[in-house]
């Protein structure tokens, strides 16, 4: 499977949670609700989860393998990356 497309939506409240992506796999299935987490070294990714009676997390959907995790993570700071340095020079050109 080749991700084809991955859509980020920075959020701007100070916190942990840097973004909200979704990614989209050979234009024919997309994974929502993926989540950006600055952690205490570096930023992660959150697979979409949903909460259990029990109080403990689920993942939704999630790679089976270190390979496509791998490969997700890479691709989503990619594009994650180039927003942040987009962004960075709007503000650049605007001062």
């Amino acid at each position: 499977m080749n991700i084809t497309d991955v859509r980020i939506r920075k959020l701007t409240d100070v916190g942990k949670m840097k973004a909200i992506v979704s990614v989209t796999f050979d234009d024919a299935i997309v994974i929502h609700d993926i989540k950006i987490i600055q952690g205490n070294d570096s930023l992660f990714i959150a697979m979409p989860s949903r909460r259990l009676p029990n109080g403990e997390f689920r993942d939704v959907a999630h790679p089976i393998n270190a390979e496509a995790r791998a490969e997700i993570e890479r691709i989503v700071f990619e594009k994650y990356k180039e927003l942040e340095n987009e962004e960075g020079q709007e503000v650049a050109e605007e001062e």
